[in-house]
């Protein structure tokens, strides 16, 4: 039952971080539609802000990274001294007694990859509509009517945010923490937070090394997220998650998160990684251990109660190593996955599997630059072939991964955009299937890009990265915007935005490829606007780029 002094330790998060009964993708809409479209949402899913409560009023799911602080916290100073609740309820958590309210974070602000662009080119500088609930959430902890008697403390993979715009005291936020929950020093500042002491403004965790030293969540999580690794080792050189150790997760620690998943009347589950194949692979190796890989996928999708199973972040190498892997692992996922298209897949109810890929470039040029790991074991010069053959076995096996591209990186010429832009019209030639997400660039802390500049509005994007944008957008629609009133609305909805708005929001090099995305025939477009028609692209098949490549077969 809620305390009338309220707990010691109160953990949150944003709503918008939170929910997940609608469904995998409301995340990307939340994150990329600017707030004033919330509206879009709420008709789409009508019950999107449902919640599940436990007895007593503490929150029935929670984001993993936040259940796996209340378990080393509860383990530390003690179950009944930690609560997690939802931000509507955080003045039934918060009292007198109340020393440290910890808030978890993906994307406070509205500047990850996606968030910054697709919420300005509506021609609306206004945040996102998570960053317009966290924002709402600080302000109603700064409110609290016991603010002087406790902390606040935001960590979770947007913090980052928050440092760089220096935005602390306009949050109303006492410490920001950047490192994992098992630390010492996250511990430490808990620790002096609740005997009242002065606490650092920032702090940095250190990451464990053993993998019998990471927490896993004991409770229900969003999604069912569960941890299976941390690290990749390809060290790309804008990603910041590639900075820590590359650590599998055990079994046993997995299998105990799904199971208390389960007992929460959860039936989803999700492994959250890096890279899907790494895991049992060794840390040195980028082959993958096809055993070790269908052991802990069968155990999950066969554990009585889990009735979903979603796949997270993935590499593209490792499919073209190991296609029998892909066959194995449709076998038993297909049947757990919540996922359908039906008009793409041959699964008899349409289901597809759809991990998050990064292939961020066509340009072997811009890819040795920026992530020369990224193929391995293959040669990065390889980098489209490589892709190539690795979607078609995906597709093979009703495989649509959702497939992400990076816009405006400091090192990119135009060569490189349509180096990119024949990969794309590659992949139409031979009909393969992706959800492409093309992001603006981001330079973020701890990354070796984190001082070089981005593109900061959408009147600085090129006409011809305008065509990048558009033509992703323009497959991705044709698969998932199947049904008949849609894709009339779709081409219509876009000359009445361009006409009403985007034209004037983005600038003259958005109009033709707008057209693009809305199907103006391609062929007139490329007369009339002068936009790249791509060329075909020479590339090698399997068995040559094993002879080329630095694979050994398992």
């Amino acid at each position: 039952m809620t305390r009338p002094n309220g707990y010691p330790i109160v953990l949150s998060a944003p709503l918008t971080e939170i929910v997940d009964n609608p469904g995998f993708f409301i995340q990307m809409g939340l994150a990329s539609l600017p707030g004033w479209m919330e509206w879009a949402i709420t008709r789409t899913y009508p019950r999107w802000r449902e919640v599940p409560v436990e007895p007593g009023g503490t929150a029935g799911v929670a984001p993993c990274g936040l259940r796996t602080l209340e378990n080393v916290l509860g383990k530390t100073f003690g179950t009944d001294n930690v609560a997690v609740c939802y931000p509507d309820g955080l003045g039934a958590f918060i009292g007198p007694d109340t020393r440290v309210v910890a808030i978890s974070t993906h994307n406070p602000l509205g500047t990850t990859f996606a968030a910054g662009v697709y919420a300005s080119i509506f021609g609306s500088s206004k945040d996102p509509i998570n960053a317009v609930y966290a924002r709402r959430m600080f302000e109603n902890v700064k409110a609290s009517p016991h603010r002087e008697s406790f902390r606040v403390i935001v960590g979770g993979s947007g913090a980052w945010q928050i440092q760089e715009t220096s935005s602390l005291d306009d949050l109303g936020v006492d410490c920001v923490v950047e490192g994992r929950s098992e630390s010492p020093e996250v511990l430490d500042v808990f620790r002096k937070a609740l005997a009242g002491e002065p606490i650092p403004r920032e702090i940095r965790g250190t990451h464990p090394i053993d993998p019998d030293a990471i927490a896993v969540p004991v409770k229900r999580t969003t999604f069912g997220v569960i941890e299976m690794t941390t690290g990749c080792g390809r060290r790309c050189a804008f990603c910041a998650p590639d900075n820590s150790p590359r650590i599998d997760v055990p079994k046993e620690k997995i299998m105990a998160a799904v199971k208390a998943n389960v007992e929460a009347g959860n039936d989803q589950i999700s492994l959250a990684t890096e890279d899907m194949f790494i895991w049992g692979s060794g840390r040195a190796c980028f082959v993958p251990n096809r055993e070790a890989l269908i052991d802990i996928h069968s155990s999950i999708a066969g554990y009585p109660g889990v009735r979903h199973v979603l796949l997270s972040h993935g590499t593209m190498a490792p499919v073209v190593v190991d296609p029998a892997l892909i066959r194995e692992l449709s076998d038993i996922l297909l049947d757990k996955s919540p996922l359908e298209l039906p008009q793409v897949s041959t699964h008899p109810r349409g289901r597809v599997l759809s991990p998050l890929i990064g292939i961020e470039t066509g340009s072997p040029r811009l890819a040795k630059k920026l992530m020369p790991g990224k193929a391995l074991p293959f040669d990065i010069s390889e980098w489209p072939s490589v892709v190539i053959e690795g979607l078609t076995i995906l597709n093979r096996n009703n495989w649509i991964p959702v497939m992400t591209l990076i816009v405006g990186s400091p090192e990119e010429t135009g060569e490189d955009i349509e180096a990119t832009l024949d990969l794309l019209y590659e992949m139409e030639r031979r009909s393969l299937k992706a959800l492409l997400v093309p992001s603006i660039f981001t330079p973020l802390r701890d990354t070796r890009m984190r001082n070089r500049r981005g593109i900061t509005r959408t009147r600085g994007i090129s006409q011809l990265q305008w065509q990048l944008i558009m033509k992703s957008w323009q497959m991705s629609a044709r698969i998932g915007l199947q049904t008949g009133w849609v894709r009339t609305a779709w081409p219509l909805g876009s000359y009445l935005f361009w006409a009403l708005q985007g034209r004037r929001a983005n600038g003259p090099n958005f109009t033709w490829p707008l057209f693009l995305f809305a199907g103006f025939p391609e062929a007139l477009l490329r007369k009339l606007g002068g936009l790249y028609r791509g060329v075909p692209l020479q590339l090698k098949h399997r068995d040559e780029l094993f002879a080329t490549g630095n694979h050994t077969m398992r």
